[in-house]
């Protein structure tokens, strides 16, 4: 998975703080999933693969995908061939890094730089696409999840995981206590740079959330040609999982 998104000249503002901030942290990334989710992020990865299904035969392709987590899930669980794309060179270094460890995966897996806004494949060219952690670091979400879904084939699945912020307000108040002072307190255990990531992730989520609440997401995955979007809170709502269909004609709208 990989926090980190594009850096070109059209980036948003949240993208290249998240540049700047994650550029030098890829060989640890990793470490920033597992203290957000309270060590529970392989089961939500596990739950987004689940619910793509990938048959051995097709061809999935995983935007975002960072140090090649959800990649190497994918193709222990569905022995699926996949295309992981991310913006960072940084981040796909430590995916290759991790695959040469493993050849038996590294056959099947592929990597290239990519920008998710201009991806640069045909129409309908991947049997099903998984993303993680990206919509809060592109500066029109609803473009996309469009361009998203472009490349999947008609009947394909669509899945991403991403951070939560839970309902329940208990859960919530001790979500907002952990990610404002239990994360940053974390990072300073590793080093200042992870400080200011553990702060930087604590305000994020929240805003992110505060301007595209959950129904509103579901509609602007609807939008995009994606039917019977489905989504399953992970941990008490610290995570989430989000999954639909690409429906046979485009996007609903322009």
């Amino acid at each position: 998975m990989s926090e980190l998104a594009a850096h070109g000249p059209t980036a948003s503002p949240a993208k290249r703080e998240a540049l700047e901030l994650f550029a030098p942290l890829a060989r640890h990334y990793d470490l920033v999933g597992a203290a957000l989710s309270f060590g529970q992020d392989p089961r939500w990865r596990a739950a987004m693969v689940d619910a793509v299904r990938a048959q051995p035969q097709e061809r999935v392709l995983d935007v975002a995908t960072g140090t090649g987590l959800v990649a190497q899930a994918l193709v222990r669980r569905c022995h699926c061939s996949v295309v992981g794309v991310d913006q960072s060179p940084e981040m796909l270094a430590a995916a290759r890094l991790r695959l040469r460890r493993r050849p038996e995966l590294a056959a099947r897996v592929s990597l290239q730089i990519a920008e998710a806004e201009r991806l640069p494949f045909a129409d309908g060219e991947f049997d099903h696409l998984t993303f993680t952690y990206l919509l809060r670091y592109v500066e029109d979400p609803a473009a996309t999840l469009r361009e998203l879904a472009r490349v999947v084939a008609p009947g394909g699945r669509v899945a991403a995981l991403e951070f939560a912020v839970p309902d329940s307000p208990p859960w919530h108040a001790l979500w907002r206590l952990y990610t404002r002072a239990g994360l940053p307190a974390l990072g300073r255990l590793v080093s200042r740079e992870w400080a200011h990531t553990g702060a930087f992730l604590a305000r994020s989520i929240p805003d992110f959330y505060a301007r595209h609440p959950l129904e509103r997401q579901l509609e602007m995955w609807r939008a995009a040609g994606i039917q019977g979007v489905r989504a399953r809170r992970m941990s008490l709502g610290g995570g989430i999982v989000i999954w639909g269909t690409r429906a046979d004609g485009g996007p609903t709208t322009a």
